[in-house]
């Protein structure tokens, strides 16, 4: 695929990571792959306020646990599936499935990822939307 025609060439993408070197990983990968933007939060209410200003994206990756909290929170993908912008999950809980369950178009991807899975994901994300 050339870099022209890859969905995630000239992208704006919003990544919500509390790890703060998995964050500076994505961004990497997104930025290599062609994304425009990527803006990084480490939590929701970051991601909200983000969100609130007017700032429009066409993809968002989303850490499924943030924080100490013992569920997730997807307060973000249902803002994000309101404005119908695709995003991608990405967890390392081993029940991650169960509770993504109601937005079965966003691909969950699961910790440790490699490149080309993320990229994948993304792309995937992208294209189905």
């Amino acid at each position: 695929m050339s870099a022209k025609d890859d969905p995630i060439a000239g992208t704006r993408c919003l990544v919500m990571e509390d790890e703060y070197l998995i964050a500076l990983d994505i961004q990497q990968i997104l930025e290599t792959a062609g994304a425009q933007l990527v803006t990084c939060v480490t939590n929701v209410a970051d991601a909200l306020a983000t969100l609130a200003e007017g700032l429009t994206f066409d993809v968002a990756i989303l850490d499924l646990k943030i924080g100490n909290a013992a569920l997730p929170n997807l307060t973000v993908a249902e803002v994000l599936a309101a404005k119908a912008t695709p995003f991608v999950f990405l967890t390392g809980m081993t029940d991650g499935k169960t509770h993504v369950a109601r937005f079965g178009h966003a691909p969950l991807l699961e910790k440790p990822y490699d490149t080309e899975g993320l990229l994948a994901a993304v792309r995937r994300a992208l294209t189905a939307r």
